[in-house]
């Protein structure tokens, strides 16, 4: 059964959600194995995470999901403006909770993001020494490459409203006001953070009670400059790289670079960004590679810790 519970991130209260481990098969003489969940684009935990969490808890692993300050259930305020530093920071507080929790191996901790949590985990693997293996499922990795790409799927006006709001909001947020907000999701031809045909569907199929259809507009200006696949190179433990190879949202052959540079294992499903997600039909592919993925390399970690001991 699930729990819930909180854990301080810069100073603000952010909720987390815990799937205790409902197989032994993972389990090891100081504990479980605990992976924790990083949402994409203004996503909260009760938004498409559950299924991801309950298949790995299935497998073994604990499982946390949690909101970013700002976000769903968590505190912090403006609300609903997306920090990258921020967002990395609330990750490395999510971490440091879930090693905490009953019956976990706080040396068996796995990332797991998607989207552009799936840039965050490289981030943080790479400025921690207690995560074992990392899962990135059609990540973000490279800001700019996903501006280039944008420019391919959308007409130019409806990049010129967008970028004047963000520009807008940005001013309001340098001048002490509120920052301007935008849909996270709307229909091809309106303003907002992701208009691609079929977005605003595949998002609401999703959405949680706690999820909000609005972003602050300078999102595109946050993330423009963010490229967490500059540190794929500096990665030392195994690395899964989940791609869909028809992303109009998160470019893939960026994710490839950066999947090259890690030396990840790399997973290729002929689909768009949302369709990794339950309901669509590579959900259950693409959780049955990280499944497996993940019960090798901890399966392996907990004999070298065993031949350590």
């Amino acid at each position: 059964m699930t729990s819930t519970f909180t854990f301080t991130s810069g100073g603000t209260m952010c909720a987390a959600t815990h799937f205790p481990a409902t197989s032994q098969a993972l389990a090891g003489a100081a504990g479980r194995p605990v992976v924790v969940l990083a949402h994409g684009l203004a996503g909260t935990q009760d938004s498409g995470l559950a299924a991801f969490a309950e298949a790995f808890a299935a497998a073994g692993l604990a499982a946390v999901t949690f909101d970013y300050r700002g976000f769903g259930t968590s505190q912090g305020q403006p609300r609903q403006v997306v920090s990258v530093d921020q967002q990395v920071a609330d990750l490395h507080a999510a971490a440091d909770a879930a090693v905490s929790l009953p019956g976990v191996d706080p040396a068996r901790l796995v990332l797991w993001g998607i989207s552009l949590g799936g840039g965050h985990v490289v981030t943080v693997a790479t400025q921690r020494t207690d995560v074992v293996a990392v899962v990135s499922a059609v990540p973000l990795v490279d800001g700019l490459a996903a501006a280039r790409l944008a420019v391919q799927h959308h007409s130019p006006g409806t990049l010129v409203k967008s970028t004047g709001r963000g520009l807008l909001s940005a001013a309001r947020r340098r001048s002490g006001r509120e920052p301007l907000m935008i849909p996270v999701v709307a229909r091809p031809g309106e303003v907002g953070a992701l208009t691609l045909p079929g977005a605003l569907e595949d998002f609401l199929a999703i959405a949680g009670p706690s999820w909000r259809n609005e972003v602050a507009a300078d999102v595109t200006m946050e993330l423009g400059g963010r490229a967490p696949a500059r540190v794929a190179k500096e990665l030392t433990v195994p690395w899964l790289v989940q791609i869909a190879d028809f992303d109009r949202s998160a470019p893939p052959h960026a994710a490839a670079k950066a999947a090259f540079a890690g030396r990840a294992l790399v997973r290729h499903y002929p689909c768009d960004h949302f369709d990794l997600f339950a309901g669509k039909d590579w959900h259950e592919p693409a959780v049955r590679h990280a499944v497996g993925f993940l019960t090798a390399q901890l399966a392996s970690s907990e004999d070298r810790l065993l031949d350590m001991a």
